[in-house]
């Protein structure tokens, strides 16, 4: 089939996309291949722009077109306050919550013997800087509920003791076995606000 090269490549792209499955990412290129001006120009000068100007912040991990990002300097942010995430995902999930106030540290995943992600593949050092430093009073770990969150929230918590800070985790509203970037902005806010010593 004679020109179907291009848009058979697009749609593998798109379903290579996290919840596009290959129906969902044959609708999305059709969306765009029927409005190209109006949808898939801009589409495609947005993804440009953002893969040159967003990096990764070296001091939490978010992700921003500054380094360090917005978040660690807010001089309003209360940087005593450091909740450590899986993603950023879930960073942007407890930002839009809007129940955070302090700084974070995003891990970059959690420890998996089955994926091969040990500690040296986790983004810990700088948090333990920022410890070691004497600036921070709390740490919260906000980690899904599932067997490789808990094993990484052990790992942490024995990591952490070592130092004069306060370790809590995220209390009621996570299920067991879910992930924070998917829960409602209601329940965010009570896991945040009915944390617990860890």
């Amino acid at each position: 089939m004679s020109g179907r090269g291009e848009i058979d490549r697009l749609v593998t792209l798109l379903g290579r996309l996290p919840g596009l499955g290959p129906r969902s990412a044959r609708r999305a290129a059709l969306a765009l291949l029927r409005q190209p001006h109006a949808r898939m120009l801009p589409l495609a000068q947005a993804m440009e722009q953002a893969a040159r100007a967003v990096r990764t912040c070296s001091t939490c991990g978010n992700l921003d077109t500054t380094d360090p990002c917005a978040i660690c300097t807010d001089p309003t942010r209360d940087a005593g306050l450091v909740c450590v995430v899986e993603n950023v995902g879930d960073l942007w999930a407890l930002e839009r919550a809007g129940v955070h106030r302090g700084v974070y540290q995003v891990l970059g995943g959690t420890l998996s013997a089955l994926s091969g992600i040990g500690p040296d593949d986790l983004n810990v050092q700088p948090l333990l800087d920022r410890i070691a430093g004497g600036s921070v009073r709390e740490v919260i770990l906000a980690l899904g509920t599932t067997v490789e969150g808990a094993t990484t929230m052990h790992w942490l918590h024995e990591r952490l003791a070592r130092f004069d800070v306060k370790i809590s985790r995220v209390g009621q509203g996570v299920p067991v076995g879910g992930a924070l970037d998917v829960l409602d902005d209601g329940t965010l806010a009570a896991a945040i606000m009915a944390r617990r010593p860890a």
